[in-house]
């Protein structure tokens, strides 16, 4: 998958924006707070129908402006053209179109244009509570699999009926409880067998792509973590409905999930240092992409890479270098505060390129001519 095109009107602080792209790779640079990171976000919100940051959709709007829009132009594996539409004004409801036809449901277009986001927010991963970690299966999962999508959504939507009920101060209707316990117990075990099939065929891609940036130096391992795996979810569900309702809460299901990130026989947030959490995002996202590729109907995701060279020492960011320089990752947008590290990234790549600076929510191609004698 290519984007060809962008259009950008009023998203963050970027007003007016009309860019074309190259098919592989993309470099944007400028300080910090500038907009770099909002025009990847742009990006990702086609593919999405969300911003990676911004939980609410009002808040992507640009101040004292009444809406945003986003079009992208995109070319498949197979040469033919979609146009994504995304917009929304104020107090209404966001559209979201794919050659001028509106989805009902925005789940429809999740995994059409396969994407994956490295960014330094990635160390949440890490850092984060488990609701990072599920939600980054939940991402990648929902890329290929709509009915993972499906299943998760009823789960939920059953979680929070069974939550709402033991909130309450009368009895619940012991009858309905047990019927979303059941609607729970169902979707969770399908939930749960798609994670641990994406988990297990993720983390040999994983350990091989860490390896090669860390040169072998370390060991790392992911292991996921389930209630799942106590027994029936049905059984395990229901066995502690009396804690549920002392707390007010479901305290047993897919939505407590984990998957533990391991360096060497401990738990990385306790012992990696931050080039080595750093490294182990990257490692991360880049099996995605490499898992995506494979399981996305031979689709070639798209790659943003924001500021990802911080906090590595050169050894590392050498190897980054090489593994996204090669002809593996299709079409890449990078962005760098430091040019000479995407100026590395253009030597070892043999194909073509653009460059555009990005100053106060402006982008600007920057034409790269050689110097001719007379």
């Amino acid at each position: 998958m290519v984007l060809q095109k962008i259009s950008i009107l009023n998203y963050k602080n970027i007003r007016e924006a009309e860019l074309e792209f190259s098919a592989n790779i993309n470099c944007f640079v400028g300080h910090n707070g500038e907009g770099k990171t909002n025009l990847l976000d742009a990006i990702y919100y086609l593919s999405f129908c969300k911003s990676a940051f911004s939980s609410m959709d009002s808040q992507v709007i640009c101040h004292d402006t009444d809406f945003f829009a986003i079009e992208g132009l995109y070319v498949d594996e197979n040469g033919e053209s979609n146009v994504v539409y995304a917009g929304m004004k104020r107090g209404t409801k966001k559209h979201i179109k794919r050659n001028k036809k509106e989805y009902k449901r925005f789940s429809q277009h999740i995994g059409l244009v396969p994407l994956v986001f490295v960014s330094p927010s990635d160390t949440l991963l890490i850092e984060g509570g488990s609701e990072e970690r599920r939600r980054l299966m939940d991402i990648v999962i929902s890329q290929y699999d709509y009915s993972y999508i499906e299943a998760l959504t009823r789960y939920n939507r059953a979680l929070q009926q069974r939550n709402a009920m033991l909130k309450q101060d009368d009895e619940p209707d012991m009858t309905l409880m047990e019927v979303l316990e059941e609607e729970m117990s169902c979707q969770g075990e399908i939930v749960y067998g798609k994670r641990m099939k994406f988990v297990e065929e993720l983390i040999p891609v994983f350990q091989d792509v860490y390896n090669h940036i860390a040169e072998h130096k370390e060991t790392v391992s992911l292991r996921y973590v389930s209630h799942c795996q106590r027994g029936p979810l049905l059984d395990v569900i229901r066995r502690d409905r009396h804690k549920d309702r002392a707390v007010g809460y479901s305290l047993h299901g897919v939505h407590r999930d984990d998957l533990e990130m391991m360096l060497g026989d401990y738990m990385m947030k306790r012992e990696g240092s931050q080039g080595q959490n750093k490294t182990f995002v990257i490692a991360l996202k880049l099996a995605q992409f490499n898992f995506l590729k494979r399981t996305v109907s031979r689709t070639t995701p798209l790659l943003l890479l924001d500021d990802i060279f911080d906090k590595l020492d050169s050894g590392r960011v050498e190897q980054i270098v090489k593994l996204v320089s090669g002809d593996s990752y299709g079409q890449i947008f990078i962005t760098d505060t430091n040019r000479d590290h995407l100026d590395k990234i253009l030597q070892h790549s043999v194909s073509d390129y653009k460059l555009f600076y990005v100053s106060n929510g402006e982008v600007t191609e920057k034409k790269e001519v050689e110097d001719v004698q007379a």
